[in-house]
């Protein structure tokens, strides 16, 4: 796989004599991925069929947490070290948290990182933020704040990391405490208005407290023992304290159900909403999939209810191939 062709400037590298552990063994931990999906897959039309990123080595068994987004699906995956490159396989996916394990299929022959506790670390804690490739390929961030994200396609964290500035090569990359532990997974890169209007960048990183706790569910099955959460196939976007639909999944639960691109939802159920936070919650609260889920609409000055019968979302995916 062709190296990404970016590096931080020298200013913002970690500098190894800032930190109690072994700086070079940790940014090794990180790998490259490449993965390529069917061209027919559910996600294909959104995430693309080729996706890069970074993984981090999380066990000298060759277990690698990276990003959802960037295996879902995958028909093939590569992780690229080094020393070369070796084939991987999807162990899990976690809708409700975005993390998935990969397994490496070969030697790795790398530091793996531990998992921190995430769960104490609070605005104004400093960090790195790593890539593949070492320290030029590596930041030194701030966290900014810790605060709810809600995604447009059915996404919820409560509390992730806000961090900057901003990585320019995100998915999957690792939050290292100043202790060399792992802190959170890189996801997104969200804007945020400074107190002058200025609009900056920032990565939004899940934190690994969210792992931990269904760890041995995906080694064990592939996913959470949780039931799945109702999913409605709609893509969603909040303005001035309402909620537009901004695209459906074709042949998904809100499409059979004839919700159109523009409706705005007003509630779900005699639940009003304003926002995603409220939408999201407001629909896993009513149930697990295959829950109808009633909404009321407003379309064209006109008042509509509802009834949307949801999904499990993983029913729409191809699962990985064996090896």
């Amino acid at each position: 796989m062709k190296e990404p062709e970016w590096k931080i400037p020298d200013r913002l590298q970690p500098q190894p004599e800032r930190y109690d552990f072994d700086l070079e063994d940790a940014l090794r931990a990180v790998v490259a991925i490449k993965t390529t999906v069917p061209s027919d897959a559910f996600t294909a039309p959104l995430l693309g069929t080729e996706r890069a990123g970074n993984g981090v080595l999380i066990s000298k068994k060759g277990l690698v947490l990276t990003i959802g987004y960037l295996v879902t699906e995958a028909e093939t995956v590569w992780m690229t070290t080094a020393a070369g490159v070796v084939q991987g396989h999807v162990l899990a996916i976690d809708q409700p948290t975005g993390f998935a394990l990969v397994q490496a299929l070969g030697r790795l022959d790398l530091p793996a990182l531990e998992l921190g506790d995430s769960s104490t670390i609070e605005a104004g804690t400093e960090a790195l933020f790593a890539g593949a490739g070492g320290r030029t390929h590596s930041v030194k961030v701030e966290v900014i704040g810790r605060r709810p994200f809600a995604g447009y396609w059915e996404y919820l964290v409560d509390r992730p990391f806000f961090t900057g500035p901003a990585h320019p090569f995100w998915g999957g990359g690792a939050l290292i405490g100043q202790d060399g532990k792992l802190l959170g997974v890189g996801s997104l890169v969200v804007q945020q208005s400074t107190p002058e209007g200025e609009q900056v960048d920032l990565n939004m990183v899940v934190p690994v407290e969210l792992l931990t706790p269904i760890l041995d569910d995906l080694l064990r099955q592939g996913r959470s023992s949780m039931p799945p959460r109702p999913w409605l196939g709609v893509y969603c976007a909040e303005n001035e304290g309402h909620v537009f639909v901004q695209r459906l999944s074709p042949g998904g639960p809100a499409d059979k159900a004839g919700i159109r691109v523009g409706d705005r939802i007003v509630a779900v159920g005699d639940v009003e909403v304003g926002d995603l936070i409220s939408l999201w919650r407001s629909i896993w609260a009513r149930g697990t999939a295959g829950t109808v889920i009633p909404l009321r609409l407003s379309r064209a000055r006109a008042m509509i209810d509802a009834a949307v019968t949801s999904s499990d979302r993983t029913r729409f995916f191809k699962g990985p191939k064996l090896h």
